[in-house]
């Protein structure tokens, strides 16, 4: 059951500031679309998380910057560049109320 270890670092010491979760649509829905833009996000370390979603966004990414200056450069120079692109809606969070600290192990399994 345990993928890992690591440690929880706390953004704001960290000079992270803004975080922004980013809607990605995409021109297609082809295997070759998806897994062209799939393996680019892999290569963007500005990109923390991308979630393959269901409803009106095909993906969902986070991304935390300094500030706004430097949310506009990933934008410009990691986001605009990821391949099969229609459109992108960024949202940004004001205040993070609740932070994963893992899964709830007994939910999950039934103990």
């Amino acid at each position: 059951m345990i993928a890992g270890y690591g440690a929880r670092l706390e953004p704001r010491l960290l000079g992270l500031t803004v975080e922004v979760f980013v809607e990605i649509t995409l021109t297609g829905q082809s295997r070759e679309v998806m897994d062209r833009f799939e393996q680019a996000v892999g290569d963007f370390d500005d990109i923390l998380e991308c979630h393959l979603m269901s409803g009106s966004a095909d993906y969902l990414l986070r991304v935390a910057a300094r500030d706004l200056d430097q949310y506009d450069s990933i934008h410009r120079e990691c986001l605009a560049r990821l391949p099969g692109v229609s459109s992108m809606r960024s949202s940004f969070s004001l205040r993070r109320i609740k932070q994963m600290r893992g899964y709830p192990v007994r939910t999950a399994r039934g103990l």
